[in-house]
């Protein structure tokens, strides 16, 4: 019985997250300049040339890395342990805040000072337009 890993299929690994992005092969090829048969055949290999590699990702908006690494257990796994309650989650390379930092009513108190200030100035204009004549 051999133990040998079995190189990863980076034709696959590019028709999957292509899939996942909910892109067709016509999109692909033609934000690539290259014909949906040859996206056909790139996605039938199991190596693609390093450029092109780079290229796919830049228009999948993914990194070569995640093309070659990519494993539909893993996009499993993330999804199964997302959790929507945690206020502070890291995704991806950045980390988003879904609090609020402020009061949202300081802010409609604040709005409403300036739209009333900004009222008061316009009465004070048309005023001395008025006495000016």
């Amino acid at each position: 019985m051999s133990t040998a890993i079995k190189p990863k299929h980076i034709g696959r690994n590019i028709s999957r997250i292509r899939e996942l992005k909910d892109m067709k092969q016509d999109a692909l090829a033609q934000a690539l300049g290259i014909s949906q048969q040859t996206i056909s055949a790139i996605e039938n290999s199991e190596t693609v040339e390093e450029q092109r590699l780079i290229e796919i990702a830049k228009v999948l908006g993914v990194s070569a890395e995640a093309i070659k690494n990519f494993s539909e257990e893993a996009v499993f796994t993330f999804f199964n342990t997302f959790n929507d309650t945690v206020s502070n989650s890291s995704f991806g390379q950045g980390t988003y805040n879904n609090e609020c930092n402020f009061n949202p009513l300081d802010k409609v108190v604040e709005l409403y000072e300036r739209l009333v200030q900004s009222e008061k100035d316009k009465v004070e204009y048309l005023e001395k337009l008025l006495n000016g004549k």
